[in-house]
């Protein structure tokens, strides 16, 4: 059976039909074709789905994009501000915390959250918090530097 959903995905009102079992991140993915919200493991382990939605970090393979009816969602694709890229992704470059790349949206899109409740987070309270994304290539330090430089960036404005 299907139901219509709309929500406003990185700030632009979307609707589509999905059947009631489908995912956020397929209909993310496959219905509005924004691809670097990625699927990894496909079990809400591995983080690489994590998207914003209503301001909270949310595993989009663990939801049904009938749960995000009315709601807003933020996707990678809307971290940056046009050509700008969002501090956290610019550090990520700087750092090189990046290798393969499957789990770098699910990463910045969790940092985000984490930097918007806390500007200044301990290194402890970053690698808490990034506890639900895993990286199979980069270990976690060249991540952890990135988020921390970030927050410094953001909080100098």
């Amino acid at each position: 059976m299907a139901v219509k959903v709309s929500m406003k995905v990185n700030g632009k009102a979307v609707s589509g039909e999905v059947e009631a079992r489908t995912l956020l991140v397929t209909f993310i993915r496959e219905q509005l074709r924004l691809t670097g919200t990625h699927v990894g493991c496909d079990t809400a382990q591995c983080g690489a789905c994590t998207v914003h939605m209503n301001g909270k970090a949310v595993k989009a393979c663990s939801m049904l994009a009938m749960q995000a009816e009315g709601a807003e969602v933020l996707t990678i694709e809307g971290l940056a501000k046009g050509e700008s890229l969002h501090p956290l992704q610019r550090r990520f470059l700087e750092a090189a915390a990046l290798q393969c790349g499957i789990c770098t949206p699910g990463f910045l899109v969790a940092s985000k959250a984490l930097l918007e409740r806390n500007p200044d987070p301990s290194e402890h309270e970053v690698r808490f918090w990034l506890a639900g994304n895993l990286c199979r290539c980069t270990g976690y330090d060249k991540i952890v530097t990135a988020v921390m430089d970030a927050a410094a960036a953001m909080r100098k404005g």
